[in-house]
């Protein structure tokens, strides 16, 4: 331990979040910004009542799902007590005024998360999941281009001026305006964090577990590796000092490339920045924000040290698991007073801090005690670690002929094959030794189940392989089956009451009638009678096959969606909606489409019209839904996909569940189009918008299962699975395996097997 180095210890716990704080920024003296999963930034100023503590002193809520990056505009004329820029999950930038706590501008043109703003004199640059970086100035977008081809985490300005940007395709790059000057390569994983190393250059923190200083021509300065999970970000202080945290519930602190101190939280570490006078604030996903001190005159109070301890207590036994169950889910020694139904019969009892066996003796009717049950090399253990990663098992093999010894890192899940092919590639060495590597791992991890597959042979050798666990009449690839991914087939609404529709239609009708000034949209007699005859035909589905319309049925209903008034239009809808699960109607409304202006593009805009009516929101995406039926609109559908998909985007958060189920079933059907055309782009849109429905609490249980299995089946084609887990879908998959609900429950154990 470096003996100019002072332990960091706890200043003081800021709670008022009510889920994962995500952000943080430091606002100068005038306090903190928090940033959270709950959808709210909150603003802590010093507390005149106790020096060490800060207290909320703002909210700031309008964004509509989680928020992520903030940044302080420091006072000026315009925001005399300073501002803040946020961004979402909700694909909004937006900028709030410090002295009235209200949001001053949102500016709206990101497709898919924002995850990263920086201020530029004045401008405000902002990057996102969809790979781009777009400059506002004055609450305008001035300028917008494609940075990676792949989705950037972090955008950061530098002294100098430049811009650099982190990304998931592993590398950084420096940008002068939108000309990318160099492109920084190392990283093996995801760059998520970045942040400025007064005169020495760039550092950046990645999903390979690493940190590494850049200096701005490209040479690593130093690579720091202690972490044993992602780390989410970094930070610098003017002392030399530097702060990282992770996904392994650490931050930890570093001094000239060694790690001098590790903060334990009870949960992952977000974020974590330094304040001015050198101490660090923490935001963590229990929801607390923390800030640690060397100052002796701020250390917390003996009554928040001990409920901090508490915390990390709790949070130990919540994750501890004994016998491969969590030890806070064993019952205590109540269970005792139970008898065993069998002589032998095992029962893990929770006893403090540990699991205990008992078995049951027939013979005396009690429970013997067995002992202490200790945790497997999965169950707490500490697990070996390469590179920044955490394995079951880390080999060293010895290839002889005088070459060095290599690391084999190797998990229980993985499939040996898998394994040894990338290992050899990595190794450069020939995929000739692919059975002898197999045959070392198995032999060292204790695997016998496994056996030879004489009817499989080696891509690479033409030999026989050993297949896992399967007979020798079965094929050698060893996928993992799903329960409900990936989805096949379109759904659509096909139930309706047509006699209310009728009715609804008639009602309107009248008062058109006794109105003088839009008495000319009404219909006439004739008109009524042709509506009634369209529905008759819809109600006879047994002979969709060969039943016609008429020309002037389609063009009766696009009238009357053109000129009847807005708050009239749902009845009307209802039978477009119906009219386009017919063969001849689907076909004959896309003649009116293409031969016209767009008309169903008008309706879709006009129904969104603020403030927009639950009924036309209702009806109008059950049929923009049901148009998957049809494979003639799936051009249309890809066409429009963007603004279809923000006219609805609120539909999520309605407290109508009809409406929730409708915009989960559209995202559902546009994830099975978008992966069936292998559209990239528009599988990241779409799995952006299920990923906001999954994360919304108040939701129809059939609503999350359909935007649940819409992320699996775009996960299972590969293309935005590596998006999906940047963005924490494990958590969302952890959520849902522990529903109530049994379809939801096993469409999570799907999603976390994809993220395995």
């Amino acid at each position: 331990m470096d003996i100019d180095f002072k332990e960091y210890q706890l200043r003081c716990q800021l709670r008022g979040h009510e889920d994962d704080v995500r952000g943080v920024s430091v606002c100068g003296n005038a306090g903190i910004a928090t940033s959270s999963r709950d959808r709210t930034v909150r603003f802590w100023s010093l507390d005149p009542s106790d020096e060490r503590g800060y207290s909320e002193s703002k909210i700031l809520l309008g964004h509509t799902s989680f928020v992520g990056p903030l940044v302080w505009i420091s006072p000026n004329e315009q925001y005399p007590n300073g501002g803040i820029v946020s961004g979402g999950m909700d694909t909004m930038v937006l900028v709030w005024d410090l002295r009235t706590g209200e949001k001053v501008q949102t500016l709206k043109g990101h497709q898919l998360q924002v995850t990263g703003i920086a201020l530029d004199n004045g401008d405000i640059v902002s990057s996102s999941v969809d790979s781009t970086l777009r400059r506002w100035r004055n609450g305008q977008l001035v300028e917008s281009w494609e940075a990676h081809k792949a989705a950037i985490q972090a955008v950061i300005k530098l002294p100098s001026g430049e811009l650099v940007t982190g990304s998931s395709d592993t590398t950084l790059k420096l940008w002068r305006g939108s000309t990318c000057t160099h492109t920084f390569v190392g990283h093996s994983d995801t760059v998520r964090g970045l942040a400025v190393m007064s005169e020495l250059g760039i550092l950046s923190a990645s999903h390979d577990g690493s940190i590494r200083l850049w200096a701005l021509s490209g040479e690593v300065l130093m690579e720091m590796v202690g972490h044993t999970s992602i780390v989410y970000s970094v930070d610098s202080h003017v002392s030399g000092l530097i702060v990282s945290s992770s996904e392994d519930c650490f931050a930890k602190i570093w001094k000239d490339g060694v790690c001098m101190q590790s903060i334990e939280h009870p949960g992952c570490v977000w974020d974590a920045k330094f304040l001015e006078n050198g101490d660090i604030v923490t935001a963590c996903s229990d929801g607390v924000v923390r800030i640690w001190t060397i100052n002796q005159d701020k250390i917390a109070d003996a009554l928040e040290v001990e409920s901090y301890f508490s915390q990390l207590s709790q949070h130990k036994i919540s994750r501890k698991r004994v016998g491969g169950l969590k030890l806070e889910e064993l019952p205590g020694l109540e269970a005792l007073q139970i008898p065993g139904t069998s002589n032998g019969q095992t029962k893990v009892i929770r006893e403090g801090d540990n699991g205990v066996a008992y078995a049951w003796n027939m013979r005396e009717q009690k429970w013997d005690k067995i002992g202490e049950v200790v945790d497997g090399p999965d169950d707490g253990m500490k697990r070996p670690v390469l590179d920044g990663n955490e394995y079951d098992y880390v080999f060293d093999v010895d290839i002889g002929d005088g070459e060095p010894i290599r690391k084999l890192p190797y998990n229980r899940s993985d499939n040996p094959y898998d394994t040894a092919d990338k290992w050899l590639l990595r190794e450069n060495l020939p995929l000739s030794y692919r059975e002898q590597v197999v045959a070392f791992i198995l032999q060292n991890t204790g695997q016998n189940n496994f056996t030879l597959d004489p009817s499989f042979r080696d891509p690479y050798t033409g030999s026989s392989a050993y297949v896992p666990g399967q007979s020798s009449n079965k094929s050698a690839s060893a996928k993992p089956t799903f329960k409900h991914i990936p989805k096949k087939g379109m759904l659509v609404f096909d139930v309706a009451q047509f006699d209310g529709i009728l009715k609804k239609i008639t009602e309107f009708n009248s008062n058109l009638l006794s109105d003088q000034e839009k008495k000319n949209s009404s219909l006439n007699e004739v008109e009524i009678s042709r509506l009634g005859a369209i529905v008759k035909i819809l109600k006879d589905t047994s002979h969709y096959h060969s039943s016609k319309f008429a020309e002037v049925d389609i063009a009766l209903l696009l009238r009357l969606l053109k000129s009847w008034p807005v708050a009239m239009l749902f009845p009307v809808i209802d039978i477009l909606r119906m009219i386009v699960l017919h063969p001849d109607g689907a076909t004959r409304l896309l003649q009116h489409l293409e031969a016209e202006n767009d008309l169903l593009m008008e309706l879709i805009r006009k129904v969104a019209t603020n403030p927009p009516l639950p009924a036309n929101l209702l009806t109008s995406v059950r049929a923009v839904t049901n148009l998957f039926k049809n494979s003639c609109y799936y051009n249309w559908l890809q066409k429009h996909r963007t603004e279809i998909l923000d006219v609805y985007s609120s539909c999520y958060s309605s407290p109508n569940k009809n409406l929730q189920l409708s915009y989960a079933t559209l995202i559902l059907n546009y994830a099975v189009l978008l992966t069936e055309k292998k559209d990239q782009e528009g599988q990241s849109q779409v799995l952006s918008s299920a990923l906001q429905i999954a994360e919304e609490e108040n939701l129809d249980a059939d609503a999350k299962f359909r935007a649940l299995v819409a992320i699996g089946s775009l996960m299972l084609e590969g293309f935005v699975k590596k998006i999906a887990i940047d963005f924490d879908v494990e958590n969302i998959a952890k959520i849902a395996k522990a529903s109530k609900e049994t379809k939801i429950a096993e469409v999570g154990a799907d999603i976390e097997l994809l993220t395995k």
